[in-house]
């Protein structure tokens, strides 16, 4: 690679790294008062993103083994944050949902993230807002 191009792309790369810390900052704080990590902050995401998510759902969405998410799950399940309950439809199958007190926390810690995106993007644009978008499907999609 051309030494001035990577000189460049580390240049992305330490925006893409401060910019992400700081879009964690805020919800970090949050998750430290309440004891709880970004890996629960996820799985609250997504469970509220789709309430009734099967466990094994919630695997391939975080992409983590069962091991790795047992922990923080039985934690928020404990905390009272979410409810496992067997589905209707085949009772081997846990489906996952946010308690009122998750539907809480969960708000709380995205709507600084999302509160953070929209003055962004208002003062960038729409059109920015769709190349930002596009960068990122751009990543995921080469993973």
């Amino acid at each position: 690679m051309e030494k001035n191009r990577e000189e460049q792309l580390n240049e992305i790369l330490v925006l893409f790294y401060f910019a992400y810390r700081t879009f964690t900052k805020e919800p970090d704080r949050i998750l430290e008062q309440h004891g709880i990590q970004r890996v629960h902050h996820r799985i609250l995401f997504f469970i509220a993103r789709k309430p009734g998510l099967s466990v094994n759902e919630l695997l391939a969405t975080l992409e983590v083994s069962k091991q790795a998410l047992h922990a923080p799950m039985r934690q928020l399940i404990e905390m009272g944050y979410i409810k496992s309950e067997p589905a209707e439809y085949d009772r081997r199958v846990r489906e996952l949902r946010l308690t009122e007190k998750g539907e809480k926390l969960e708000k709380q810690l995205s709507n600084v993230q999302r509160k953070k995106m929209d003055a962004i993007f208002k003062e960038a644009g729409v059109k920015n807002e769709e190349v930002w978008k596009e960068i990122m499907k751009k990543i995921i999609e080469n993973e």
